[in-house]
């Protein structure tokens, strides 16, 4: 009985000596969560102030502009500054076209890409072919936009769009995209060079993700007689799709924000009378990096400003509308289960 007592009592000293002994542990545990938390908040706030000050800084710079011109800036098609009238509607036009026509393209090439590597590929050449997309993406915008206008627009212009003319200009209504002189320069030779350009952005995301697949679900589909595009498409992909929107938006964001190697290309033409996707334009970015220098009057520089304001809110949408589609499958994922 004597040997229990004491048992106990030794328990109990060791329990008391060892809450004392963790005591000053715990406090400082508490204390280190607690600054982590305030730097952690404190950073998150931050990011919120440096967007709110470029907003408003935005803001500020353009507002002559939006005295002047109000709402019907945005679909002005003027841009006359010995005038003093500007509009927006060609700088747009000319960033959303070319960065639909990078899409285009973009996206079943990365996909591709994505597959062979995760799929198809030998061991051996994974890791170099892998290695060597990525590269692309290091290589400098000026770079792109260099080759673009001395070696790509006389290709696309010798052969390219002549060949595009006389196979997709006599469908109707898609064949007005391919009508008009082919210059090498324009609409279409910005998209293509921008494609290039996020191709390794959107392929390395798109890899990454795919590569997170267990490999026994796509074994399971294999065993079921699946073949690899069936395992892909109904394996692979459903267990992925929001990591795979996700680079898609990447390379989107890139492709609207891209300014040296459009400005090569594109054409830098503020009057655009046509549908074709030959035809010289501009880009919001192109416009500000060839005219910022020159601008002389505040209303110029504000009507530059405002055009930055107006890309900096279509990125921002953009963004918030891939947001909503990832909750929205996120949503439908829960439903169905």
């Amino acid at each position: 009985m004597n040997g229990a007592n004491d048992v106990a009592t030794i328990r109990a000293e060791e329990g008391r000596s060892l809450s004392i002994d963790l005591s000053p542990r715990k406090r400082s545990s508490r204390l280190g969560d607690w600054v982590f938390g305030n730097i952690a908040r404190t950073l998150a706030f931050a990011v919120l102030l440096v967007m709110a000050a470029i907003i408003a800084s935005l803001v500020w710079g353009a507002w002559p502009a939006i005295q002047r011109f109000g709402i019907g800036f945005l679909w002005s098609n003027d841009w006359n500054p010995p005038a003093q009238k500007f509009g927006a509607l060609v700088p747009i036009y000319g960033t959303l076209v070319t960065s639909a026509v990078a899409l285009v393209i973009a996206v079943p090439v990365s996909f591709g890409i994505a597959i062979f590597l995760t799929e198809l590929s030998p061991v051996w050449l994974r890791r170099s072919l892998g290695t060597a997309i990525e590269l692309l993406a290091g290589i400098p915008s000026i770079v792109y936009g260099m080759w673009g206008l001395l070696v790509f627009a006389p290709i696309l212009s010798g052969y390219v769009q002549p060949f595009l003319t006389s196979t997709l200009g006599g469908i109707p209504v898609l064949g007005r995209l391919f009508h008009g002189p082919p210059l090498g320069i324009g609409l279409l030779s910005a998209g293509i060079i921008l494609a290039i350009m996020i191709i390794p952005f959107i392929a390395s995301v798109m890899r990454d993700v795919f590569e997170i697949t267990p490999p026994l679900l796509k074994e399971s589909a294999y065993a079921l007689g699946a073949t690899t595009w069936e395992v892909v498409w109904h394996v692979v992909l459903p267990y992925t799709k929001i990591g795979a929107i996700g680079g898609i938006v990447l390379g989107l964001g890139r492709a609207l924000g891209e300014t040296m190697a459009v400005t090569f290309v594109i054409g830098n033409n503020n009057f655009v009378d046509t549908v074709s996707l030959y035809a010289p334009s501009n880009s919001i970015t192109s416009a500000l990096a060839n005219e910022f220098a020159e601008a002389e009057s505040q209303l110029y520089t504000s009507s530059l400003i405002e055009l930055g304001l107006i890309l900096f809110f279509v990125s921002l949408l953009v963004l918030s509308a891939s947001k909503l589609l990832l909750l929205r499958l996120k949503r439908s994922e829960g439903q169905g289960t």
